[in-house]
């Protein structure tokens, strides 16, 4: 089967790309840019701009099916930004599919589309936590209406389903975790809030998994079909237990020092207003919805994800360091190291 995945450049658009081609698929990836890797294993690349239609619907052409992945990431940023990444490329990505009559598209979405504010979350699943309302952050408010639209366009002809990982880690991150290492050896790490407050995670394997066996399910009519899915380890940890578990298996200094929420979440206040107001450059060390994020627990049900299309995490939180720590004692730790 031919199948186009967009954003394969990415840490996770490549394992995804790695994995289709390893079952025997023929791939496309839509990017930005040119990456050796995909080019090493047999994977087209077409270079465009997601906001643009024509380009959109002619790298789809003779696809059977999408994962769509590529989306604009990060804390910071102007709205439009977001809007035409996120928004108009994903209506764009649903256009394709219906001129190409393309029967099967799986969506990276993410659990952010359900962020309120300081609202704990303890074993969730798509049917009892509801969207977020009033969102703080563009990336999160851009991929709700995305994600919505994707779930809207599944009928008879197109299937579409929705996975919303937490927090990708692993082997080949070249941004999470780099940029933690970076700030904890320089002594700029600190817990909001005590550090006790449970997440999921989700090992890059086990986030490739989760879409390859929610791609085999899926079809018009199937019990994942139009459906949202939380997708994770299925093992919550302290905030304190995992990232001090990821910065140990990269070699760095483990973090021990704490800020009040009340006070990091003014930070990210104050750090929004300057970045409007100068701008400055870069993305602000804080934000409103940061705080909130680091400093609440969120944690999912896989119950959903197993029952309608099988998904076990195959690599758990441990052998996953095991991994991430030879990589990084090997200089693998990251692409292109």
């Amino acid at each position: 089967m031919k199948i186009l995945v967009t954003g394969g450049g990415g840490f996770l658009g490549q394992a995804l790309c790695r994995g289709l081609r390893e079952r025997g698929h023929e791939v496309v990836s839509f990017n930005r840019g040119h990456y050796p890797a995909l080019e090493a294993i047999g994977v087209q690349q077409v270079r465009g701009d997601l906001a643009r239609r024509d380009a959109v619907v002619n790298a789809a052409q003779g696809c059977e099916a999408i994962f769509h992945n590529a989306a604009k990431a990060g804390a910071w940023g102007s709205y439009q930004s977001y809007h035409d990444a996120n928004v108009v490329g994903t209506d764009n990505m649903l256009a394709a599919c219906r001129e190409h009559r393309i029967a099967k598209l799986v969506y990276t979405s993410t659990p952010s589309v359900t962020h309120r504010a300081t609202h704990p979350v303890e074993g969730g699943t798509a049917d009892t936590v509801p969207y977020g309302e009033h969102l703080k952050a563009p990336y999160a408010a851009t991929k709700l209406i995305a994600e919505k639209a994707v779930l809207a366009a599944n009928d008879a002809a197109l299937a579409t389903v929705a996975l919303r990982p937490r927090l990708i880690w692993g082997v080949g991150d070249n941004q999470l975790l780099p940029r933690l290492v970076e700030r904890a050896k320089a002594g700029r790490l600190r817990f909001v809030g005590d550090g006790h407050n449970r997440i999921d995670t989700t090992y890059i394997d086990n986030a490739a998994q989760a879409h390859f066996d929610a791609f085999e399910h899926l079809a018009p009519g199937s019990a994942c079909a139009g459906r949202a899915y939380f997708i994770s380890n299925g093992d919550p940890r302290t905030m304190r237990e995992t990232l001090n578990g990821l910065l140990r298996a990269a070699g760095a200094p483990e973090v021990t020092g704490t800020v009040p929420f009340g006070l990091a979440y003014a930070l990210g206040v104050a750090c929004e207003g300057l970045w409007h107001a100068l701008p400055l450059r870069g993305e602000p060390p804080m934000t409103r919805f940061l705080a909130e994020q680091l400093a609440t627990t969120h944690w999912y049900d896989m119950a959903p994800a197993r029952r309608d299309f099988g998904y076990v995490p195959p690599v758990s939180f441990d052998e996953g360091l095991r991994r991430l720590a030879a990589a990084w004692h090997d200089g693998q730790g990251t692409p292109g190291r």
